[in-house]
């Protein structure tokens, strides 16, 4: 899981290919315009065999008469499975379905996996229009499961975090998902989830200080954190601070077993000596 968000995180180190597959970008507009997900389902739909299409004809089909809900649950969930087992870089169908399953069972689990979906997938897209929509579905899910846990802190920071790497240039989104963690962080400082985000977001928003202060204390508390590590080294690194960003990046290998993102780290270390 870790070493996935590595590559999905979009920053800390750079990425192989998004797992947004190119055919689903195509169909998304790269401007304002609200994006509509049947355009993304249909051309998804394109690159299946005659046999999946049939699969996913009976599957979109199956809901009769009877127990209407768990029926189209049901469908959902296999829709969800479908896409994500059977068809590769099928993210958007596959977290579409997850999510509209979510919402007609409507448990706190069910709501916040399919809101870390979207959310996990947010700061390595740069289609504005695209980003916008995740933004919105992860906010939707977790607004949700709010209502039905108002005291989960968990929740309240992945809104937060939505609402910070859903943003497309505005400050103000920015601000309203910090102020939304920050009221976590005010009744518990421990919460190195919440001084980690807030720590990505500093990063986000250019505040290299604020976040090498928030960073510099999950790294301290979770010292096998490796994604704070190397966000740490990049916050550094933007800063100007070469000796400490390397410092933080050497820390980061020592605990990474995977060679390639060792050699990605690498060429920054590199490039910064």
């Amino acid at each position: 899981m870790l070493l996935t968000a590595l590559y999905f995180f979009g920053h800390t180190v750079p990425p192989k290919k998004n797992n947004i597959a190119s055919r689903e970008e195509n169909a998304v507009p790269n401007g304002e315009k609200s994006i509509d997900i049947q355009d993304i389902l249909k051309a998804s739909s394109s690159r299946l065999s005659s046999a999946q299409i049939s699969h996913l004809n009976r599957l979109l089909n199956s809901v009769g008469r009877g127990d209407v809900k768990n029926q189209q649950l049901r469908a959902y969930q296999l829709l969800a499975g479908f896409w994500k087992d059977s068809v590769q870089d099928a993210f958007l169908p596959a977290a579409y379905y997850t999510a509209e399953a979510a919402k007609l069972e409507n448990s706190e689990k069910s709501l916040t996996f399919a809101a870390q979906l979207f959310l996990v997938n947010l700061r390595g897209q740069d289609n504005p229009a695209l980003k916008s929509w995740m933004a919105k579905q992860a906010k939707e899910l977790f607004e949700r499961a709010l209502q039905l846990n108002p005291h989960s802190d968990s929740s309240k920071i992945g809104l937060g975090a939505s609402y910070i790497f859903g943003s497309t240039a505005n400050p103000q989104e920015v601000m309203q998902g910090i102020q939304q963690i920050l009221e976590v962080v005010r009744r518990d400082s421990t919460n190195m989830y919440a001084q980690f985000i807030l720590g990505l977001g500093g990063v986000e928003s250019g505040q290299f200080d604020k976040a090498i202060e928030r960073l510099t204390r999950v790294v301290r508390y979770q010292p096998d954190n490796i994604e704070a590590m190397l966000t740490l080294a990049e916050a550094y690194q933007r800063k100007g601070d070469k000796p400490n960003a390397v410092k933080w990046y050497t820390a980061s290998k020592n605990l990474i077993v995977n060679p390639e993102v060792n050699k990605e780290i690498d060429k920054r270390i590199k490039l910064l000596q």
